[in-house]
């Protein structure tokens, strides 16, 4: 029962903020069409629902070859790749907004665990592979709650020479893991709403701690 009216409050929801926000969409078009490369939209393949692959959408940020350039998968604060509003949009999340197409359509969930590439999938652990998205991934949940600092993370590693990369596989993801799991033992709409609320409070004031306050129980990050 939870299910099914979680799908049809992601269509009404995502197609209401589609309305709503089309003020505020429509001219990020028009910039990202006049700046950068030209590019409004970002297609990118994840892994979603029971591990099948889907494409996600979000406004262009970086430069289309950017993963074949000096960096690779992992973007860092102030990365020279990001192009002229890409820093705006990706600090204000907005560069996230076209997935309400995703929700829409049923690839996504307003909450749930955010999807990833096969490779970054592949660093989560076994146990965490097999349950992560037995629900269908979100546009927020806990795991983007509790690393809502995580390009500051990145850079911090990579401003010391550390490997980036064996940061993600050995200490983020399997943190991220522990809270999807919590996630999946917790769900229902009350833990959604919180989510739902903890995640726009954040983007308002970044300093809160309103995720332990909140969330009882969930796995402590201690990094």
């Amino acid at each position: 029962m939870y299910q099914f009216f979680k799908r049809g409050s992601d269509i009404v929801s995502s197609g209401i903020a589609l309305l709503l926000l089309s003020p505020i969409l429509i001219p990020i078009v028009i910039g990202l069409k006049l700046t950068g490369e030209g590019y409004i939209f970002y297609f990118q393949e994840r892994v979603g629902h029971h591990n099948k692959l889907f494409k996600i959408f979000k406004f262009a940020t970086m430069l289309v070859d950017s993963v074949n350039m000096k960096g690779g998968l992992i973007t860092t604060k102030g990365d020279s790749r990001i192009t002229p509003m890409g820093g705006f949009l990706r600090k204000s999340k907005i560069n996230e907004l076209p997935q309400l197409l995703n929700i829409f359509f049923g690839h996504m969930s307003v909450v749930g665990p955010r999807p990833v590439m096969q490779k970054s999938f592949e660093a989560y652990p076994d146990d965490v592979q097999k349950v992560i998205y037995n629900a269908k991934p979100g546009l927020t949940g806990i795991g983007s709650l509790v690393f809502r600092d995580e390009e500051e993370l990145i850079t911090a590693v990579r401003d010391k020479g550390e490997d980036t990369w064996d940061f993600y596989k050995n200490t983020i993801y399997p943190h991220k893991g522990e809270l999807e799991k919590w996630y999946q033992v917790n769900q229902s709409f009350w833990t959604d709403f919180k989510i739902i609320f903890a995640t726009a409070w954040a983007v308002v004031s970044p300093e809160t701690n309103i995720v332990n306050d909140w969330f009882k129980g969930i796995p402590q990050r201690n990094f």
